[in-house]
């Protein structure tokens, strides 16, 4: 099968989100802009507290996950369910809301850098009712690779596969089997590994520009590039070197009803979820 290459390009567009939250968003600023079973991708990323400090009070959620990567900055996260954790430098919080939880990510700092993402995963309609989980995963636990070709990954989801060896993230077994790498390369440095043919796969350049596939079509920085199926991938870094994110998963190609917080697959589930969180049911197990 053929190597993937670029298919679309989604520029990130800024928004806010929670109490006033300054961020970018690229899948998801339209409804027209997922890439199943991926609903959403937000960049946050200030020097200026004004821009986070806000942060996101508590807020409900139904029907998919939510996975948020820190670069810089602390964030704590409480839950409905009885969870907290210290999100810091490197760690991921990954977070199944299913049937429901109602949490609050609020900053732990009055100034300094806040920078990450929060990615939105749609869940199949058979596990959309389950009990909600979580998972607070340090950065110790995330393991790194060193790329055949220069540089190196992070690989929080799945497992990166090289010819000198492969490395297992510590997300494992999901119905939508994702893959969640964080790549860092150097000036002229590439990137190449296989992905599951059928998975949709995109890429989000946070940093530097590459050129992606055989043709090094270009991606440039806070835009991201959906890929065309294929059984591999090759990234070529740029003068500036390039750090992105690359996520690819199982499409469940089921129907999707967004309304806010609450993704289901019809509009008498999303109607459901209204009322559950307005009688205080949503969290209940």
């Amino acid at each position: 099968m053929a190597g993937r290459t670029l298919r679309q390009v989604i520029p990130s567009v800024a928004t806010s989100d929670g109490a006033g939250v300054s961020l970018r968003r690229s899948i998801g600023a339209s409804q027209q802009l997922r890439h199943d079973p991926f609903l959403m991708l937000d960049e946050f990323y200030s020097d200026d507290p004004q821009d986070y400090i806000a942060g996101f009070p508590s807020h409900p959620h139904r029907g998919f996950e939510t996975v948020t990567y820190m670069l810089d900055g602390r964030m704590r996260h409480e839950d409905s369910v009885g969870n907290r954790g210290d999100l810091g430098p490197g760690d991921v919080q990954w977070m199944s809301a299913a049937r429901g939880i109602i949490h609050s990510e609020m900053p732990q700092q009055a100034e300094g850098r806040m920078r990450g993402f929060q990615l939105w995963i749609n869940l199949p309609a058979k596990e959309k009712m389950k009990p909600a989980g979580y998972r607070d995963i340090p950065a110790r636990e995330i393991p790194g690779a060193i790329l055949d070709h220069g540089g190196e990954a992070r690989v929080i989801a799945g497992t990166l596969v090289q010819e000198t060896g492969r490395t297992d993230g510590p997300i494992q077994g999901l119905s939508t089997a994702p893959l969640y790498l964080d790549v860092h390369l150097p000036a002229g440095g590439a990137f190449a590994a296989p992905i599951t043919a059928g998975h949709n796969a995109f890429l989000y350049l946070y940093e530097g520009d590459a050129g992606v596939g055989e043709e090094r079509l270009s991606l440039t920085r806070r835009t991201a590039g959906l890929l065309s199926d294929g059984d591999s991938l090759r990234v070529q870094a740029g003068e500036s070197g390039a750090r992105f994110l690359l996520l690819a998963g199982k499409p469940l190609r089921e129907p999707v009803v967004q309304y806010g917080p609450f993704v289901m697959n019809t509009r008498a589930e999303i109607e459901q979820a209204v009322a559950d969180y307005q009688s205080g049911r949503l969290a209940i197990a």
